[in-house]
């Protein structure tokens, strides 16, 4: 009955979120390889992707809102996808990255019971930095120098940045909507 529910969204058309959730992981993943790190000191480097990993924390966010309990299967349908298009290596990282963020934003979508914009807040500022130590954590393996404090920290205060910018629209717009009449 549920899953009937969650076809027909995805057929209809009434998930953009989930569709853009689900195009950024194979994406994000491949271009961990595609695109050039930059070298910061101590041999470490920073990669721009870092960005979009933060836009893509917001994303799932939204894409959760749409399809509930179901951004499971999403997440595991764009790591299915990641094998065809990444580096192993990359996609395992990203995997366990994924899936302890994940969980985190579930439960704290699941438990916490306050609007939106503070719930996108509180997840991202939850997984953002376990997601990041993770991944580098685990990439470090086979991309030398990228575990360390300069890409962790940055990739960290890449995804606050983004969840900041969002969660000032969303609060305006919360705001905007508890003012209108009824």
């Amino acid at each position: 009955m549920v899953f009937g529910a969650f076809v027909r969204k995805a057929v209809t058309g009434r998930t953009p979120w989930t569709y853009l959730y689900l195009a950024l992981i194979p994406f994000i993943n491949w271009c961990f390889a595609a695109v050039p790190q930059i070298p910061l000191p101590d041999n470490g480097s920073w990669t721009p992707m870092s960005v979009v990993t933060g836009l893509v924390l917001v994303v799932r966010d939204f894409a959760q809102r749409e399809i509930g309990h179901w951004i499971l299967l999403t997440l595991i349908i764009g790591l299915g996808l990641s094998l065809l298009t990444s580096d192993p290596a990359v996609v395992i990282a990203s995997s366990a990255a994924f899936a302890v963020s994940e969980l985190i934003d579930w439960a704290i979508f699941t438990f916490i019971k306050r609007p939106l914009s503070e719930r996108v807040v509180i997840s991202t500022a939850v997984s953002a930095p376990i997601d990041s130590a993770v991944f580098y954590a685990i990439a470090s393996t086979t991309i030398p120098g990228i575990f360390n404090i300069w890409s962790v920290a940055t990739s960290v205060l890449s995804k606050l940045a983004g969840v900041f910018a969002v969660f000032l629209v969303m609060r305006h717009r919360e705001k905007a909507a508890s003012q209108r009449p009824e």
